[in-house]
C-alpha cells in the first residue's frame, strides 16, 4: 500500500517514530524546514525561557515576522516589539518588522516555503505553504518554543482527503469562489483534521495566487493542510521568488534545486489510499458569498444580488486575498469608479513587496482614485485590529478568511466574505453584487468515503514508566463537539487560584452539572466527534487530570485540544468505531437527551496491542510509540524538552 503525500513528506521530516512507513494515525517527531511566529513571538520567548533554554537550535530554522498589530503606537505594544527583534538579533534568527508585510506572505515570497518541505507557524492559516506543494500546518505556542529549543515538535499524521478538480474556471470566477464553495458544499465536518490533497486536471488552470487563496481558506473548512502538487506553474513561481532574492543578495534555494523539483516533484505514491474523495467541476462554480457569520453558510452571487444588502464597509485586506492578482482584478472593477458615499473602502496589501508592485503597475494608483482608504501590511481588521473595524448594525462584506461573529468588529455587526471582485462591485454600488452576471447555479456534491482500518496489529514496545493499560469505568457522553468552555468554564479561566482539588469539582460544569458528583478518579471517558472543541485553554485538559481522570476517547478531537492534551501529559485516543457501537448500544438513552451515560462495567484499553476491550468486542486504535509515550511520561512537553536541553 502506498503513501499520500502528507505521509511521505512526514517520513523525510521524521526526527522520531515508527521504523517502517507512515501510515495516518502514526505519532512521530517532525524536523519542521521552517517555523514562523509574528507577533506571538513575546509569547513564545517567554514559555522558551520558562524551560530555561537559552539558544535557539538552529536560527536559520525560524523567521520572526511583526504583521497583526502593527497599527498599535502603544509603548506597551512597541516595547513588545523591540524585545522581539533584540532577541531575534541575539539569536541570529531573520526578522521582518512591522511594515514588511504577513508572515505567511513572507514566508512564501521569500524562499522559506519550498516544494516537498514540511513548514509551520503559530498561526492557523499556515495550510497557505500548501499551495507551494510543501506541507504546511499550524502549531501551537509550546510546540513552537519546542521548536526553538530542539528543532523538533511531535505531530499525528491526519487521514487524507482527495479533491479532485476538473473543467476550467470562468472567466470572473477565482480561487476564492472555488474555496467558499467547498466550504458550503462539504459542511458538515466532512474534512476535519483532515489533509487535503488537490488533483486532478483542473488543478493547471489555477493561478498560483488562486492557490494561495484556496490553501490558506482551507482552514475555515476544517482541514490542517491544504497540498498541491508541483507543475508548470509552481515551478515558475519559484524560479521568480529566486530572482527577487538574488535582487537583495539572498539565496534560499538553487537553480539545481527548481531543476530537481521540475523533473522529480514530490507526488503521492499510485497506489495511496485516502480516507474520503471529493470531486468539483470548475467549470460549474459561480461567484459565491460565505455568510453572514459563517463560513459554512454560502450563497451564489445570483442569489444574494436581488436582496440587495446594503453594506457600510468593505476590505480588500489579509493573506487570504491581497496579493498582486487579486489588487488588480479589483483596480479593473474600480477603474474611472468612486466607492459608495455611504461605503468605506479598506485595502492593505500582504506584504511591502505586493504593494511595491502594485504601485509600480499603477494599479495601486487606481484603488487609490476610487476612495480606498490605505492601510499597512498586516493583519489590521481581519484579525480586529487597529482601523476600519465593522461597529454595532453595521454589514461589512470582505476578501478575507473568516467572518465570525465579532472578529471584525462589534459582535452586532454581520459580515459576509466574497471574492476581491465581488467585494469591489459591491464597495462601488453600496450593496453586495458582482461586476458581471451569473446563472444561479450550484456544482454538484459529490463525496465518497472510504473506512480505513485503524493500527492494532502492531506491536508496541512500552516505555519505562507509561503503562502497558489502562481499566477503568466507562463514562459515555455522547454529544458532538463538546467545547472547552463546557470542559472547564469562563468563570475559573482566569482564576488564579484555583487548585487541582478545586478544579475537579467544577470539571464538565457546563456540560453536565452533576458529571463531577458521578464520577470518580479512574473513570475512562468516551467522548464523540469534535471533542473539545472551542478556545484553546489549557485548563480544559488539566482539570481532568485533576479529576483522576486517565484519559479520554473519543470518535474525533479538536486537533488544537488534542495537541493541548499530549502537551500536558494527558492520553487522548481516537476510536470512532467504539463510539459508533456505543451509539447503539445506548441509542434510547441519548434520545431521551441524558448527557453522561454509566453504564457500570469497565473498560479496557490495551496499549501494547493498540486495542480497547468492552463487552466482549475488541477496537484498535493507531500505536502510541515511543514519541506520545515521552511525553505522557515526562508529563508534557515543556518538562520533556527541558530534560534535553543540554546541561540538564
Amino acid at each position: 500500500m502506498g503513501q499520500t503525500i502528507v505521509e511521505k513528506i512526514a517520513q523525510k521530516h521524521r526526527a522520531e517514530g515508527p521504523n517502517r512507513p507512515l501510515r495516518a494515525g502514526d505519532f512521530l517527531s517532525i524536523r519542521p524546514h521552517r517555523c514562523m511566529t509574528h507577533d506571538n513571538t513575546s509569547a513564545v520567548m517567554s514559555k522558551f525561557k520558562g524551560i530555561h533554554a537559552k539558544r535557539v537550535k538552529d536560527p536559520q530554522q525560524m523567521v520572526y515576522a511583526l504583521d497583526h498589530d502593527i497599527q498599535n503606537q502603544d509603548e506597551s505594544n512597541l516595547k513588545k516589539y523591540r524585545a522581539i527583534e533584540a532577541f531575534a538579533r541575539e539569536q541570529g534568527v531573520d526578522f521582518y518588522p512591522a511594515g514588511s508585510g504577513i508572515g505567511h506572505q513572507i514566508m512564501v515570497e521569500r524562499g522559506y516555503v519550498v516544494p516537498g518541505s514540511f513548514v509551520v507557524a503559530s498561526d492557523s492559516h499556515s495550510n497557505m505553504y500548501g499551495a507551494l506543494g510543501a506541507i504546511g500546518t499550524p502549531i501551537v505556542r509550546t510546540d513552537a518554543a519546542a521548536v526553538w529549543a530542539t528543532g523538533e515538535f511531535w505531530w499525528q499524521i491526519p487521514r487524507t482527503i482527495q479533491v479532485v478538480l476538473e473543467g476550467k474556471l470562468s472567466a470572473g470566477v477565482t480561487g476564492k469562489d472555488v474555496i467558499i464553495t467547498l466550504c458550503g458544499l462539504y459542511n458538515h465536518d466532512e474534512c476535519l483534521n483532515a489533509a487535503i490533497e488537490f488533483a486532478g486536471p483542473g488543478v493547471a488552470s489555477l493561478s498560483m495566487d488562486a492557490r494561495l487563496s484556496i490553501s490558506n481558506m482551507s482552514t475555515e473548512w476544517g482541514p490542517l493542510v491544504g497540498w498541491f502538487p508541483v507543475d508548470a506553474t509552481t515551478i515558475a513561481y519559484m524560479r521568480t521568488v529566486q530572482s527577487r532574492l538574488k535582487a537583495i543578495g539572498a539565496e534560499r534555494f538553487t537553480e539545481a534545486d527548481v531543476t530537481a523539483w521540475e523533473e522529480n516533484p514530490p507526488a503521492p505514491d499510485a497506489d495511496a489510499v485516502y480516507a474520503a474523495r471529493i470531486v468539483l467541476d470548475l467549470s460549474e462554480v459561480t461567484p459565491h458569498v460565505s455568510g453572514p457569520d459563517t463560513v459554512q453558510t454560502m450563497q451564489s452571487l445570483a442569489e444574494i444580488e436581488p436582496k440587495k444588502v446594503a453594506i457600510q464597509k468593505a476590505y480588500l485586506v489579509s493573506c487570504v486575498n491581497s496579493r498582486l492578482e487579486d489588487l488588480e482584478t479589483a483596480a479593473k472593477v474600480l477603474k474611472g469608479k468612486k466607492i459608495a458615499a455611504t461605503v468605506k473602502f479598506y485595502l492593505a496589501s500582504a506584504s511591502k513587496w505586493v504593494q511595491d508592485e502594485a504601485e509600480r503597475r499603477g494599479i495601486w494608483q487606481t484603488l487609490l482614485e476610487a476612495g480606498a482608504h490605505p492601510l499597512p501590511p498586516s493583519c489590521g481588521p481581519c484579525i480586529g485590529l487597529g482601523t476600519g473595524l465593522l461597529e454595532a448594525g453595521e454589514v461589512g462584506i470582505s476578501a478575507t478568511n473568516r467572518n465570525f461573529k465579532g472578529r471584525m468588529g462589534s459582535r452586532d455587526a454581520k459580515c459576509y466574505l466574497a471574492s476581491p471582485e465581488v467585494v469591489a462591485a459591491s464597495a462601488v454600488a453600496g450593496y453586495i453584487r458582482g461586476p458581471h452576471e451569473f446563472p444561479a447555479t450550484a456544482p454538484r456534491r459529490q463525496f465518497s468515503e472510504r473506512a480505513v482500518a485503524p493500527g492494532g496489529s502492531e506491536k508496541v514496545e512500552i516505555l519505562p514508566g507509561f503503562p502497558q493499560r489502562v481499566k477503568g469505568r466507562l463514562v459515555f457522553m455522547p454529544q458532538d463537539n463538546v467545547n472547552t468552555d463546557a470542559i472547564y468554564g469562563k468563570d475559573y479561566t482566569y482564576r488564579d487560584d484555583m487548585t487541582p482539588e478545586m478544579m475537579a469539582k467544577v470539571v464538565m460544569e457546563n456540560y453536565d452539572p452533576q458529571f463531577a458528583s458521578r464520577t470518580d478518579s479512574g473513570d475512562v471517558i468516551v467522548g464523540q466527534f469534535n471533542f473539545g472543541t472551542g478556545s484553546s485553554r489549557e485548563q480544559a485538559v488539566t482539570c481532568l487530570k485533576a479529576k483522576g481522570i486517565p484519559l479520554v476517547i473519543a470518535a474525533s478531537f479538536s486537533q488544537t485540544y488534542l495537541r493541548n492534551a499530549f502537551n500536558n501529559g494527558f492520553l487522548c485516543i481516537e476510536v470512532p468505531e467504539l463510539v459508533g457501537r456505543l451509539r447503539e448500544q445506548f441509542a434510547a438513552v441519548i434520545s431521551a437527551k441524558e448527557k453522561t451515560i454509566i453504564p457500570g462495567d469497565e473498560i479496557d484499553i490495551d496499549f501494547t496491542s493498540s486495542t480497547i476491550s468492552w463487552r466482549g468486542e475488541k477496537f484498535a486504535f493507531p500505536a502510541l510509540g515511543s514519541v506520545p509515550q515521552s511525553l505522557v511520561i515526562a508529563g508534557g512537553v515543556e518538562n520533556l524538552v527541558a530534560k534535553r536541553l543540554p546541561g540538564n
